[in-house]
């Protein structure tokens, strides 16, 4: 029986199934010893060999575990960076499982990340198909109207094209500046500041605080905790 390469690469807990595929673009995958750059590729688990940067990936599923880290703000979501800036490794649990985030929050923004072996989890967390919301507190220059807000919620535009509708929940004015809760199910780079800044408001402050039913609670920044089984399945389970 064969599989695509990708979704072999993220079942075996190397990366998430997209992250996995600019792998395989980055000619980081080889199998039985050729660089393999189309990203449709079948191999069979049971007689092929696959190897990312010339370690080879083992056919057994890891178990599957998932934590949630409290980013800290100016620290980059990577594995490494080449700048030498703070990274959320710096943050890992120390634990025998090999984790990456899944997603990413802005060097500057702090709050929830959460962490996994497991590919297709982290699939189905970060795809706008599967509604999974993402929750953030939002500090913004300048006090925006109602009216305003009611344009942004029916999904802005950012590089020329109309994104997918947000949640906005007017908080309160803080002299010159407005708090926001703002919900998206869809994250691109830098979204909720171009989202905002098109509108003429610069973005001040951002922490996610939830990702579906999960809330980062009473952590602190640099800590992380394990997700229970149940869980793991409220992640996975479709909201409106």
């Amino acid at each position: 029986m064969t599989i695509r390469l990708q979704k072999f690469i993220a079942h075996a807990g190397v990366a998430s199934r997209r992250k996995a595929e600019q792998m395989i673009i980055d000619r980081q995958v080889s199998v039985n010893g050729e660089i393999v750059t189309r990203l449709g590729t079948q191999i069979d688990p049971d007689t092929d060999t696959v190897k990312v940067n010339s370690k080879i990936v083992g056919t057994t599923t890891p178990d599957p575990v998932v934590f949630i880290l409290y980013k800290p703000k100016n620290c980059v979501t990577t594995l490494n960076d080449p700048q030498g800036r703070d990274t959320i490794v710096n943050y890992f649990p120390k634990t025998r499982h090999r984790l990456f985030p899944v997603g990413r929050l802005d060097y500057d923004a702090e709050g929830l990340i959460i962490l996994t072996n497991d590919g297709d989890l982290a699939n189905s967390i970060a795809h706008p198909r599967n509604h999974v919301w993402k929750q953030y507190f939002v500090k913004i220059k300048g006090k925006i109207s109602g009216a305003e807000i009611k344009t942004i919620r029916s999904g802005p535009i950012i590089d020329g094209k109309k994104r997918q509708p947000v949640k906005i929940r007017f908080l309160h004015f803080v002299n010159d500046k407005s708090w926001l809760v703002v919900s998206l199910q869809e994250g691109i780079k830098h979204h909720i500041k171009k989202t905002f800044l098109a509108a003429g408001y610069p973005v001040l402050k951002i922490k996610r605080y939830s990702v579906g039913q999960i809330e980062l609670q009473d952590l602190s920044p640099g800590e992380w905790r394990q997700l229970s089984k149940t869980e793991i399945e409220q992640l996975t389970q479709t909201q409106s």
